[in-house]
């Protein structure tokens, strides 16, 4: 920071906005004052977000060739190096879906070490106040909120992604398999022994099946952070870990806008589809996911249909999704982008206030066709489902509230309790 105001201590970049999101509640409920960018910000963006502990950066980097994320990742790294963060924290998606080609996390790995000082990379494996646990390097996940627990290689969700299946449990296997070198571990029965022994292998992971698992781990990252900055890998449990000694305050949210919610669900997960049809206060459209794709006449129609219920103070919820994302090549890159720009012609026509997108893809590529350039914490209303105050130069925008949801995260009431 150039102003001579202090530096923040912690770092965080996004892989997927839902993800960035959600860090930035786990910060804000411990009372770490933080903020989310969408890019390194200017210093008037910067000088407006005011005094930080934590200053985060939301990108799209899950559904990126490598090439792409190294030219995107490597100005984030330069901002938090200029910044002098200590704790750089690569935030992965909690199932740490990936794939050599696209969303590569050991290419994130290799760009982010270049702007820290010591050159060990940590992993940190699981988060359990989302269901996610790592035991001898295995990731299990829960199915849903409060779901059944599997392996991740067996989760019946995760291991038939569209775009990056889960078919390796083991995290050191699957991050070597990426490209990212020799991973050691350190076992929960190290944890409960509490000592963690030093080992020289370039990246380490941590395993994580209880609070008390993430309490050591924040210890050892806060004994790093004294010797200089360092990369963490992981979902929100990183924060959780970097200051499990903050009091976690009540997860609570209050409606700062009124009038008729949007939301569009682009989420091929069962619990997303079991949410939109719960959501019984919404007008809901099922769109044609190749024809809105391909069809500029298609989407103009849908365009008419959705401002004029907009327009009567309706809550409209366009669902995406193809039935089979084999139905058009490219789904989850083609059709994310292409709803940016549809819901960015909507809020032009018709600025509402009030902004629900499932799906991380979705969520990305939606937000940042929004004219956007940063997002404040406003609440939470489910456990990993953050409500954002986006901040835009535009008055319009400016202010207006979002919720961005992972498919897998939420109640199954979510969308009527927040349109209520």
């Amino acid at each position: 920071m150039s102003d001579g105001t202090r530096m923040p201590f912690y770092g965080w970049y996004g892989d997927d906005f839902t993800g960035a999101t959600d860090t930035l509640a786990t910060l804000s409920m411990r009372e770490v004052r933080s903020f989310l960018f969408l890019a390194p910000p200017s210093e008037r963006h910067l000088s407006e977000a005011g005094e930080l502990d934590a200053i985060g950066i939301a990108g799209s980097a899950r559904a990126m060739a490598p090439a792409e994320m190294e030219k995107t990742l490597a100005p984030a790294g330069r901002f938090f190096e200029k910044c002098g963060v200590r704790v750089l924290h690569y935030k992965c998606c909690s199932t740490f879906d990936s794939a050599l080609n696209i969303g590569n996390i050991a290419m994130a790995m290799k760009v982010l070490r270049g702007f820290v000082r010591q050159k060990q990379a940590l992993i940190l494996g699981g988060q359990p106040s989302l269901g996610r646990y790592c035991a001898f390097g295995n990731l299990f996940a829960a199915a849903g909120s409060g779901g059944t627990v599997h392996r991740l290689d067996r989760h019946p969700t995760m291991s038939r992604h569209p775009s990056t299946p889960m078919t390796e449990a083991d995290l050191r296997r699957y991050l070597q398999a990426l490209g990212a070198g020799e991973v050691g571990l350190v076992a929960w029965p190290m944890l409960d022994g509490g000592g963690i022994p030093t080992a020289s292998e370039p990246n380490i992971l941590f395993d994580a099946l209880t609070e008390d698992h993430i309490a050591a781990i924040g210890r050892e990252l806060n004994r790093r952070a004294r010797e200089g900055s360092f990369l963490v890998v992981g979902a929100s449990s990183v924060a959780e870990a970097a200051f499990h000694d903050r009091p976690i305050g009540p997860a609570s949210f209050a409606a700062r806008n009124h009038g008729p919610v949007l939301a569009v669900a682009g989420s091929l997960s069962p619990l997303t589809r079991m949410q939109v049809e719960a959501a019984t206060s919404f007008i809901r459209i099922q769109a044609d996911a190749a024809r809105f794709v391909g069809e500029d006449t298609y989407r103009e129609k849908l365009a008419t249909r959705i401002c004029l219920a907009l327009r009567e103070e309706r809550n409209v919820l366009l669902s995406t999704a193809p039935d089979d994302p084999a139905s058009i090549s490219g789904a989850d890159v083609r059709l994310a982008e292409t709803t940016g720009r549809f819901v960015d012609r909507l809020l032009r026509e018709v600025p509402a206030r009030r902004l629900i997108t499932a799906g991380g893809d979705t969520s990305s590529h939606l937000v940042q066709n929004l004219g956007l350039w940063g997002l404040a914490y406003g609440g939470q209303i489910s456990p990993g489902v953050a409500i954002s105050a986006g901040r835009s130069d535009n008055p319009d925008r400016d202010g207006m509230t979002l919720m961005l949801k992972g498919g897998q995260m939420g109640s199954v009431d979510l969308f009527d309790r927040f349109a209520a």
